[in-house]
């Protein structure tokens, strides 16, 4: 949920494509009032999470609430997916036309329209605000309430004045961009909540943060004709994944124009409107010039002002405390999201809120962690993952056996010209178990699909292999590590046996 205000009117620029936002996801003169019966359910943000609880509550022919103070569809629509893989593919094309002389295409000058540009992103995140907008909401049963929810007992909300009783509730307020402290930084900065406002395109862009936000917008406004420098604080990039993507990722940074500074970090922000960024590193200190400066530093629970104190829902700066049903220390109250998970991701969000309004109004106890968790920043190449995080990966490298193939070896990605990426995969040592994936490549997001399925349906390489995938695809990458791993079971005794049964079988012609 944004800040309660002038943003919940409408977004800036206040064009034709941000007011069909506004009339879609929070429109003016919204009839619904609360009931006065009590909700079996409430959700209280109106984001992936509280829009799946919610819906979901409905649904089962529950008497379901969702509540929200700004825009719904929350991040993922406003300020997150929609706008940013939109703004993604606007930089993928230039960038393919830049390069299509090496496909034997001549395009001539390229020439980035940004106004154009970020107005398409305006128009089809307008577009697209109708699935969740507050009428189709209602259609599916649910009570739109809009407004600044606040617990005043375990089991009563205040939404502006309004009170609002329950049964149980969930929570799903979700989180915003964490802003390091740092002198001048505030005053001058750009996050996910703010981009996508821009209708001038930075002459030169500082991006703070080498995480998934980081990274993707980086190269895109590099695509797009910014000059741009990432600071990165530690080592490498995407500090959650496989360090060889990272590595490649590097390598095409800097390739593509991205000055790339590891562990490095900014020590202040001066000047106004031209800024000098200060910078430490182990090599010293040094200053960069910059017209905007983007922070992609994490993201931090939106907890306050909800009274959850008053409604024995504990929490920390990580956000709200949940057990493995997703329930607070308030069994009454749930909660999914940003606002309990370290999984910041919409497909997580929603993955919680179904388990979480189940185990809310039904007589289940559903585990949201039994669950495989995948998931891919939008980077060119793509860098997707599924299963065991990397940081457990390395606790496990011991007990585990690890088959890689590299995509220079796909014929697909050959004939596209892609030479840098691989498929890796993890197995419990001495079996085909498969404990986790990394794919890097273009459409790696697409690849990573099928391994999440073998992961969570307890498929080994064995099913993978005897699986007939289509040629030619990168698909074929996740074959190959099969077909390597049913070489690898030809133990010498095998051979041999196999052997003896051609020099019999010879005997008979």
């Amino acid at each position: 949920m944004s800040d309660h205000g002038e943003r919940e009117s409408i977004l800036p620029p206040g064009d034709e494509h941000n007011r069909r936002l506004r009339d879609h996801t929070h429109p003016e003169h919204w009839p619904v009032e609360p009931s006065r019966d009590r909700y079996d359910l409430v959700a209280i943000g109106g984001g992936t999470a509280g829009l799946v609880a919610s819906a979901g509550a409905a649904l089962l022919g529950a008497r379901a609430a969702l509540v929200e103070r700004a825009f719904l569809g929350g991040d993922c629509l406003v300020t997150g997916c929609v706008p940013s893989k939109t703004l993604l593919k606007a930089a993928e094309v230039a960038h393919t036309a830049r390069h299509a002389d090496e496909f034997g295409v001549r395009v001539g000058e390229v020439i980035v329209d940004f106004p154009a540009v970020m107005e398409r992103v305006r128009r089809i995140r307008g577009e697209m605000s109708v699935h969740d907008g507050a009428e189709r909401m209602r259609k599916r049963g649910v009570d739109v309430l809009f407004g600044a929810a606040r617990f005043t007992s375990p089991t009563t909300l205040d939404i502006d004045g309004r009170a609002v009783r329950f049964r149980r509730a969930v929570i799903c307020t979700g989180a915003r961009p964490t802003i390091p402290d740092i002198p001048g930084l505030r005053e001058h900065t750009l996050t996910s909540e703010t981009l996508f406002e821009l209708t001038e395109l930075p002459r030169r862009l500082v991006v703070i943060g080498g995480g998934p936000i980081g990274c993707e917008m980086a190269q895109a406004m590099a695509r797009l004709g910014s000059a741009v420098t990432l600071v990165q604080r530690g080592p490498r990039l995407l500090p959650r994944d496989d360090p060889g993507a990272a590595d490649i990722l590097s390598a095409v940074f800097r390739e593509e124009g991205i000055d790339v500074r590891f562990e490095t970090e900014v020590l202040r922000v001066e000047g106004n409107p031209n800024l000098i960024v200060h910078l430490k590193s182990k090599s010293g200190t040094a200053t960069i010039p910059a017209d905007r400066i983007l922070v992609a530093t994490g993201r931090t629970p939106n907890v306050e002002g909800l009274g959850l104190e008053v409604a024995g829902v504990e929490f920390d700066n990580r956000g709200v405390k949940v057990d493995r049903r997703h329930r607070t220390t308030n069994p009454r109250v749930f909660a999914a999201g940003d606002i309990c998970s370290g999984l910041k991701f919409t497909h997580a969000a929603y993955a919680q809120a179904e388990y979480a309004c189940l185990n809310a109004l039904l007589p289940f106890r559903l585990n949201v962690r039994d669950r495989v968790m995948s998931w891919v920043t939008f980077t060119d190449p793509e860098v997707a993952h599924a299963g065991v995080g990397w940081d457990e990966l390395r606790k496990m490298t011991d007990s585990l056996d690890t088959y890689t193939q590299p995509i220079n070896l796909n014929d697909r990605a050959q004939t596209e010209s892609e030479s840098r990426g691989f498929a890796r995969i993890h197995c419990r040592k001495g079996s085909d178990k498969i404990v986790a994936a990394t794919v890097v490549c273009r459409h790696a997001g697409e690849v990573i699909a099928g391994l999440s399925l073998a992961i969570t349906n307890g498929l080994r390489l064995r099913h993978v292999q005897k699986t007939i995938l289509a040629y030619p695809t990168r698909s074929e990458l996740v074959r190959k590590i099969a077909d390597e791993w049913k070489f690898s079971t030809l133990t010498p005794f095998t051979k041999r046996l196999v052997g003896l049964w051609f020099r019999w079988s010879r005997l008979w012609g």
